[in-house]
C-alpha cells in the first residue's frame, strides 16, 4: 500500500498515518472566550427553556404553541445568537468553525428552540454565508443575523429525499430575461412557518443539475402548507411550501447555475457535525439529570446510582460523551486551519469555506452517525432509569427521547450517512486521487498474513494505538478485497458498505479519543482526571472492537469464499484480538466518577 498526502490537512488522511497529538486540537484547549460563548447559550436554554419549571418545558411540546418558540427566537437573537456564524461586517458574530460546534453543543437542552435556532445559524444561513455574492451578502445577511428575518433550507419534496437531484421545482427565465419564474413544492422545510428568506433549490430550464435561489416571501406566490404534526420537536416550524409563478429577480441566483447539488451537500457537511457536537450536548444534559435522578432515587433502602444495572448505563452514556467530543472538535479546529490554509494559498473567502468544510466529508458523515445514534441511546437509557416517571410526561424525559429521533433522519439519514462515507472514500482514493492508492489489491499482500506479528506496542497505550492502527488496517484490507471482488457491483451491495462504514466510524472515533488521552498525558493534568479519560476510552476501544468484528464477519460472510474467506476471518481475528480489560470494572469506577460529582463533571 502505498500513498502521499499533499496537505497535512487532508479529509480521510487519518486512514494512512499517525497523527501527532500536537497536530491534534482537544476540548481541554477551548479559551475562555469559547467558553463564555458556550456558558452563554448554555445558560440561556437553563433560564429561557428550564428555569420556568416543567410547564414552560412541556410548552415546547405542544404544537400550538409555536409563538413561545418565537419569543425565545427573539431574545436569542437580540443576544446575537441568530448571527455567530454571519461575519462581523454583516451584523454578524463571526465565529470561527470549532466555536460554533461548541455554540451548538450549548444548544441541545433547548428543545423544539434548539431546532429553530439551529436552522437560522446554519442550513439557514450558511448558504448565503459561503456562496452568495458581496451584494447579496449585504443585502440578506444582517436581516438573518438580527433575526428580524427568519430563514430557511428548502431542498426536499415529496418525490426527492435522499435522491435529493431528482427534484421537479423548475425555474425558467422570463422573456424579458430579468426574472427566473419558481413552480414547485418543497416539504419538511424547518422554520418555513414564519421564514422571509429561502433558500431554493430548483433546476432551470431542463437542466440535469439543480440551482439555487435566494427567494423572499415578499415576492409573492408562496402559500405554505398546515404546520407537521410530528414525533417530536414539535413546537418548532415544520411545514410544506409552495412556490407557484414566484417572479425571482436574476441577480437571486445563488452560486453557479447547475451547482446546487454540491452546494446543498456541502451544506450538509456542516450540518451533520452540528448534529454531532449537539448530540454531544444532549448527551450531557441526559446524563446530568440521570445521574442526579440516581442519586436521590430510593430503592431497597439505598439510591439506585449504587446498583451495577444503573452504573452500566451511565458509563456507557458519559464514554460515548468523552469520545464523540474528542472526534467532533478535532474535526472543528480541523477546519478551520483547513480554511487558513486555503486563504494563505490564495483561495477566496468563499472558496475557503466551501472547501474546508468540503474537506471533511468522510469525518462530518462519520459523526453524524455516531453522534445521533449515541444521543438516541442516552434518551432511551434515560427513560429506562426514571422508570415509569421517564416514560411521563411530568419529567420531560421521554419528550428529549422523541426529540432526539429526528437526528437519525435529518441532514441525511444514517443509512444515507454510512454509504455516503465510503462513497466519499472511494471518490478520493481512486477518482480523483486526492489519496491516492496505488492499488486497491495492495491492502491484502500475502506478506501481511505470513509476517503478521501482533501487540508489540509498548508504552503508555502502545497497546491501544496499535490496536486502532489495526481497525484503520482491517477496513482497508476488507474495503480492498471486496473492491476487487466486486467492483462497481460493489455500490448495490448496500449491506456490506454499511458494514465497513462501521468499521471505518470505529477506527476515527476511538483513533480521536485516544489522541486526547495522549496530549493531557503530555501536558501533565491530574492524575485522577487522567486516569478517568483513558478509562472512557479505553471502554470506547472494547466496544468499538466488538462492532468492528461483527461488521468485518458480516462483510466477509457476505461476498468472500473458500480460502479468501478463511484468510480474511483468520488476519481478522489477530489483528482484533480480545482486549483485555475489565468492562464492568472500569465502568463502575467512571459511573462512580460521575456519581460523585453529579454530572458530566468534564
Amino acid at each position: 500500500m502505498s500513498m502521499a498526502v499533499k496537505s497535512n490537512l487532508t479529509g480521510g488522511a487519518f486512514l494512512f498515518k499517525d497523527t501527532n497529538t500536537a497536530d491534534v486540537f482537544i476540548p481541554e484547549e477551548f479559551t475562555e472566550e469559547q467558553h463564555m460563548v458556550h456558558a452563554t447559550v448554555k445558560n440561556f436554554m437553563i433560564k429561557e427553556v428550564h428555569g420556568l419549571g416543567i410547564g414552560r418545558v412541556a410548552s415546547l411540546d405542544a404544537e400550538k404553541d409555536k409563538d413561545l418558540v418565537l419569543e425565545i427566537f427573539h431574545k436569542a437573537s437580540a443576544l446575537g445568537f441568530s448571527g455567530v456564524s454571519v461575519e462581523e461586517k454583516y451584523g454578524g458574530g463571526g465565529l470561527d468553525f470549532n466555536t460554533a460546534l461548541y455554540f451548538t453543543e450549548g444548544l441541545a437542552g433547548g428543545f423544539s428552540f434548539a431546532t429553530t435556532i439551529g436552522c437560522q445559524t446554519s442550513i439557514g444561513s450558511l448558504p448565503i454565508a459561503w456562496y452568495g455574492t458581496e451584494e447579496q451578502k449585504a443585502k440578506y445577511l444582517p436581516g438573518i443575523a438580527s433575526g428580524e428575518k427568519g430563514c430557511s433550507y428548502c431542498l426536499t419534496e415529496p418525490s426527492a429525499g435522499s435522491d435529493a437531484n431528482s427534484g421537479k421545482t423548475r425555474a425558467v427565465l422570463n422573456e424579458e430575461g430579468t426574472h427566473y419564474i419558481l413552480n414547485g413544492q418543497k416539504m419538511w422545510i424547518t422554520n418555513g412557518g414564519f421564514a422571509e428568506i429561502f433558500t431554493v433549490f430548483a433546476k432551470i430550464d431542463n437542466d440535469e443539475k439543480l440551482s439555487a435561489f435566494i427567494v423572499e416571501k415578499a415576492f409573492g406566490g408562496i402559500s405554505l402548507g398546515k404546520e407537521e404534526k410530528k414525533m417530536g420537536i414539535k413546537a418548532s416550524s415544520t411545514v410544506q411550501v409552495f412556490f407557484n409563478n414566484v417572479k425571482i429577480p436574476k441577480e437571486n441566483l445563488l452560486g453557479e447555475r447547475g451547482k446546487g447539488f454540491n452546494m446543498a451537500l456541502n451544506i450538509l457537511n456542516s450540518g451533520r457535525i452540528k448534529i454531532a457536537a449537539g448530540g454531544v450536548g444532549g448527551m450531557k444534559f441526559g446524563l446530568d439529570r440521570t445521574v442526579d435522578y440516581c442519586n436521590t432515587r430510593i430503592q431497597f433502602n439505598k439510591p439506585i446510582a449504587d446498583f451495577g444495572a444503573m452504573k452500566q448505563k451511565l458509563g456507557v452514556i458519559a464514554t460515548n460523551i468523552f469520545a464523540i467530543e474528542s472526534g467532533v472538535y478535532r474535526v472543528g479546529a480541523d477546519v478551520d486551519k483547513k480554511r487558513e490554509e486555503l486563504l494563505k494559498s490564495g483561495s477566496s473567502g468563499n472558496d475557503s469555506e466551501i472547501n474546508s468544510m468540503r474537506e471533511y466529508a468522510i469525518e462530518c458523515a462519520v459523526l453524524k452517525v455516531l453522534g445521533s445514534e449515541a444521543m438516541c441511546n442516552t434518551g432511551d437509557e434515560a427513560i429506562q432509569i426514571f422508570g415509569g416517571m421517564g416514560y411521563s410526561m411530568e419529567t420531560g424525559v421521554e419528550m428529549a427521547y422523541r426529540d432526539a429521533r429526528i437526528t437519525k433522519i435529518y441532514e441525511g439519514t444514517n443509512e444515507i450517512n454510512r454509504m455516503l462515507t465510503l462513497a466519499e472514500f472511494y471518490k478520493r482514493a481512486f477518482v480523483t486521487k486526492e489519496l491516492e492508492l496505488k492499488d486497491a489489491k495492495s491492502f491484502v499482500p500475502s506478506v501481511v498474513f505470513k509476517n503478521y506479528v501482533p501487540f508489540t506496542g509498548s508504552g503508555f497505550l502502545g497497546t491501544e494505538f496499535e490496536f486502532v492502527n489495526n481497525l484503520k488496517s482491517i477496513f482497508l484490507i476488507i474495503t480492498g478485497a471486496a473492491g476487487a471482488k466486486l467492483k462497481e457491483k460493489l455500490v448495490d451491495e448496500q449491506e456490506i458498505v454499511m458494514n465497513l462504514a462501521d468499521i471505518l466510524s470505529m477506527a476515527f472515533v476511538t483513533e480521536s479519543a485516544f489522541l486526547r488521552v495522549k496530549k493531557l498525558s503530555e501536558k501533565g493534568i491530574n492524575k485522577t482526571e487522567l486516569d478517568i479519560k483513558t478509562k472512557m476510552a479505553q471502554l470506547y476501544l472494547y466496544d468499538a472492537l466488538d462492532t468492528a468484528r461483527k461488521s468485518a464477519n458480516n462483510a466477509i460472510d457476505s461476498y468472500a469464499k473458500g480460502a479468501e474467506k478463511a484468510l480474511l476471518k483468520s488476519l481478522m481475528r489477530r489483528m482484533l484480538r480480545t482486549y483485555n480489560i475489565n468492562p464492568k470494572d472500569v465502568r463502575r469506577e467512571v459511573a462512580d466518577f460521575m456519581i460523585k460529582q453529579n454530572g458530566y463533571y468534564f
